[in-house]
């Protein structure tokens, strides 16, 4: 984990037996020993997970909000991630 800095916000929005979204799992704990993250699972079968999707543009799961900001959907890249997250 890096120094003092916040933790960044991540909402990855799932379905279940979706085998993206347990590669992004993956990313996000990988990831998570190296900065801090602050992980909110929502299912995109709920009320909240669909408008999250709708207001954010996700087509299909897995999608990742970052910061309240849309980052993917689809195959998440570790690399993409670890670059925006030095970036801020």
């Amino acid at each position: 984990m890096t120094g003092a800095s916040t933790a960044h916000a991540v909402t990855l929005l799932t379905s279940s037996d979706c085998q993206l979204c347990r590669h992004a799992k993956q990313v996000l704990a990988d990831v998570g020993r190296d900065h801090a993250l602050d992980i909110e699972e929502v299912d995109l079968d709920t009320e909240r997970g669909r408008t999250l999707a709708a207001e954010h543009g996700v087509m299909f799961a897995p999608g990742v909000l970052l910061d309240g900001r849309a980052f993917a959907y689809g195959r998440l890249s570790e690399r993409k991630l670890r670059k925006a997250l030095a970036a801020a």
